[in-house]
């Protein structure tokens, strides 16, 4: 019973955080990336570069708005190390309904500061790789 209070009280202050960012997103307190394909080298760059300049520019949040199969071990490891040294607290949020977060996207989402998912989104199952 006490766990799933407390984390029904963390859910209630993660949807009162992004309708409080999203009505501000003229101010830019927030950052959002779109991530809707594989992770690999290209969005492993791109998540990397968003972060940068997240801190450079003085975002409060990074959103990284998720829907992936998966992809590559070294690409998911770079952007993990990233988001474990972001100066600006990192959202995964795995949307739109229906989208997923599968094998190397649960382990980014993992990574997070903060987890978030729509209604009929799903996580997990396989495992990165490595090519070679």
């Amino acid at each position: 019973m006490q766990i799933v209070s407390v984390a029904v009280k963390q859910l209630m202050l993660l949807a009162t955080f992004m309708v409080a960012c999203a009505a501000h997103a003229a101010a830019d307190t927030a950052l959002i990336l779109q991530i809707d394909s594989a992770i690999g080298p290209a969005s492993a760059d791109f998540i990397l570069d968003g972060i940068r300049k997240a801190e450079d520019e003085g975002y409060e949040l990074l959103i990284l708005e998720m829907d992936t199969p998966g992809g590559l071990d070294s690409a998911m490891r770079d952007i993990i190390k990233a988001i474990l040294a972001s100066e600006v607290p990192v959202v995964t949020f795995v949307s739109p309904g229906g989208s997923r977060a599968a094998s190397a996207g649960t382990y980014i989402l993992y990574a997070s500061h903060v987890a978030a998912m729509t209604p009929a989104s799903n996580l997990g199952a396989a495992t990165p790789v490595q090519i070679g």
